[in-house]
């Protein structure tokens, strides 16, 4: 199955498992998944994430392991894509947003690879912007 956007495709699994409270999701890999999941570890939204071969199946997939809080809630309230494969968004280091008054983080592509806003905007780097997280 093709995909035309395996980023949205990725937030969507992440939101959907949350949502129907899942404590894994099988994700398809690819690099800029794997740098992706990379950082949502790194800023505690997800637990740890693994390589995994599908059996009967010739794809490999990340398995990631979400986190809820003591409560249940799960951990990642809202996934949004910002840039689109049909209008990408840009910003530079000073423009980064500041999601949820610095509760959330964007996810930045920049020439450094794919890192939060936060480790962006202290390197004053820009990049694209890839998706919110909250």
């Amino acid at each position: 199955m093709m995909t035309t956007d395996p980023i949205a495709d990725l937030l969507t699994r992440i939101r959907n498992a949350q949502r129907a409270g899942h404590f894994t999701v099988r994700i398809r890999k690819s690099n800029m998944a794997e740098r992706i999941l990379a950082v949502l570890k790194e800023e505690g939204f997800i637990a740890h994430f693994e390589l995994k071969q599908n059996e009967g199946s010739p794809f490999q997939e990340f398995e990631a392991q979400l986190k809820y809080t003591s409560t249940g809630a799960p951990m990642i309230h809202e996934a949004r894509r910002a840039s689109r494969p049909g209008r990408r968004m840009y910003a530079r280091g000073q423009e980064l947003p500041k999601i949820h008054h610095g509760l959330g983080i964007a996810l930045i592509s920049t020439s450094q690879g794919v890192m939060s806003d936060r480790a962006a905007r202290q390197k004053q780097i820009g990049g694209e912007v890839l998706a919110y997280i909250g």
